[in-house]
């Protein structure tokens, strides 16, 4: 489980976190949504501690992560697994160096144990046979696999998604959606998730937190998300399900 409690962080004059608080639950697939500008992003940056808060703190099973030293932030981060909106994969390794980067930076197991796990991990999300290509010869989507297989390589109690359904096409998205379910059900792992894509937040979340102004403005299980009566959340939601549709409707012929 991973606590948010009573965050505040300003950036000079302007402050984009408002005393947040919010809980993530182990085994789930907890979503942040919320327009651009929000305020998740920083609020996901102040949970992993790529940023500091200004006040308040963060807890990963009950250790107060923001309070640790270096070594002891080190010990969290190693529970970590980070999904990155563009992949973030390195494109002079191959996807089996990609996997293994991690284990190599933060293990001492041989090189046989690392290849071995890089080898499990890429079974898992089905590209078993893409170990010796460079990401350049992979789709977007393929790259996004290699990129789950990457996160969940040192085995993390916790996942962090951003966007990762950013450039996909709906098919795609899909699969990526259950993957991410799937490893969340089956490691159980806390996993967050930040988006903008209402198809994903509607299929595949369990539990949700849209951020407004810089603060939680509604937090709930996914199901009550269309009967939660909020004009924010609803007018976050029209506009999203607006957007996606004009972007999907063909244009008219003359």
């Amino acid at each position: 489980m991973i606590e948010i409690h009573r965050l505040s962080k300003s950036f000079g004059d302007q402050q984009v976190l408002h005393d947040i608080s919010a809980t993530f639950h182990p085994g789930k697939v907890n979503f942040i949504i919320g327009r651009s500008g929000s305020g998740k992003s920083v609020m996901t940056k102040c949970t992993v501690g790529l940023l500091e808060p200004d006040q308040g703190h963060v807890s990963y099973n009950g250790r107060d992560f923001t309070a640790m030293d270096r070594s002891g932030r080190k010990s969290v981060r190693q529970e970590i697994g980070m999904l990155f909106q563009g992949s973030a994969l390195f494109d002079s390794m191959t996807v089996e160096e990609n996997v293994v980067f991690p284990l190599r930076m933060f293990t001492d197991h041989s090189e046989a144990e690392m290849r071995d796990r890089a080898a499990f991990c890429l079974e898992r999300v089905e590209l078993p046979k893409a170990a010796a290509k460079y990401p350049s010869e992979l789709s977007g989507g393929m790259q996004k696999r290699v990129g789950i297989a990457r996160a969940i390589a040192m085995n993390p109690k916790y996942l962090f998604c951003d966007e990762p359904n950013s450039g996909l096409d709906p098919q795609t998205s899909i699969v990526i959606d259950n993957l991410i379910g799937d490893l969340t059900a089956e490691f159980n792992m806390t996993t967050v998730v930040v988006s903008h894509d209402m198809n994903s937040v509607m299929e595949a979340s369990d539990f949700i937190h849209f951020v407004h102004q810089g603060q939680i403005a509604w937090h709930g299980p996914s199901d009550d998300l269309l009967h939660a009566e909020h004009p924010e959340l609803e007018a976050f939601i029209f506009a999203s399900k607006l957007m996606k549709k004009v972007r999907s409707t063909p244009p008219s012929k003359p």
